[in-house]
């Protein structure tokens, strides 16, 4: 894939991009070291809480915080990523929508496998429940959500919460999320090498996270691949959101009817000429613009929200 392949106005930020190979050790060492830059809002208060493996951290609009409340899981892949790189996104769900903003870490693949990460993420879940009251949060009000591979340790989160019982999430919110091993093995997708994700760093992370390669056996843990459950009748409605140039949009169009067939209501969006992670990488794009008011508006209507 080309830089112009994609929109006009992604086209210079991802220009500069550097590609990185995952499946190296020392790629992984040194982007999990880069400093992150983290970004303040002045109308949105931001704490750390220290949980089991790691701190999580909350966001609140400073004046007149909402009921409602959003576990975010951050992206990377399985491999790469941490909550204070998401600021941004995090600062918009509180100050915009006034939501509580749970911001989960999670153990690392390959350090960490199965079931690391989606443990961390349940633990992190349990724990909002826990303190919800305190924060004036509305337990019944809360979705869970990511980009990337966030989205789709949410899509497994929501799988593993119904599976197990106890309050259950409002809504899941996907944003083109790593839902399926199988697409490792797509040849043709291969050959695209998409931007900012492509199907070879997506075999690492897939195979790391699993400890077996991707896509090579049919049956799978239990909330290890969404897109492998069977039974996906009883989940919260879903939100999916993913642009046509993106390595995951076939997947994520396939999730998204398997779930509408399922019984569960799903909105999906398809942002045009739009690569993984434009939203964030270029957040004034109007292709970005439109993206986000559309999650903005699933979010509004699910968890009953202010206009």
């Amino acid at each position: 894939m080309q830089i112009a392949d994609i929109d006009p106005s992604l086209q210079h930020a991802f220009s500069k991009m550097p590609k990185l190979r995952l499946d190296r050790v020392w790629t992984r060492w040194l982007v999990r070291r880069l400093p992150t830059r983290r970004i303040t809002d002045s109308a949105v208060a931001c704490t750390r809480h220290r949980l089991r493996h790691d701190e999580t951290l909350l966001y609140q609009r400073r004046e007149s915080p909402g009921q409602a409340g959003l576990l975010w899981i951050h992206g990377g892949g399985m491999v790469i990523g941490k909550a204070a790189s998401n600021d941004a996104q995090c600062n918009h769900y509180a100050r915009d929508l006034g939501l509580t903003v749970v911001s989960a870490n999670y153990r690392l693949a390959p350090d960490h496998p199965y079931p690391a990460a989606i443990d961390d993420c349940y633990n992190t879940w349990l724990w909002f429940l826990a303190q919800a009251e305190a924060w004036g949060v509305d337990p019944t009000r809360i979705a869970i959500g990511g980009p990337s591979a966030g989205g789709g340790l949410a899509a497994a989160l929501c799988q593993r919460i119904r599976d197990q019982g106890g309050p259950q999430p409002a809504a899941q919110f996907l944003i083109y999320p790593m839902l399926d091993d199988r697409t490792a093995l797509r040849d043709d997708l291969t050959v695209i090498d998409h931007i900012l994700w492509n199907n070879q760093n997506n075999s690492f992370g897939w195979t790391a996270y699993l400890g077996r390669p991707a896509g090579s056996v049919d049956q799978t843990p239990d909330w290890a691949v969404p897109a492998r459950r069977r039974d996906l009748s009883h989940l919260p409605p879903a939100w999916i959101g993913v642009g046509d140039k993106d390595l995951f949009l076939e997947e994520d169009r396939a999730y998204a009817q398997a779930l509408r067939e399922a019984g569960v209501a799903c909105d999906y969006y398809v942002a045009e000429l739009a690569p993984h992670g434009f939203d964030s990488i270029v957040p004034e794009a109007d292709v970005s613009r439109r993206f986000q008011a559309a999650g903005d508006a699933f979010l509004r209507r699910v968890l009953a929200l202010n206009p």
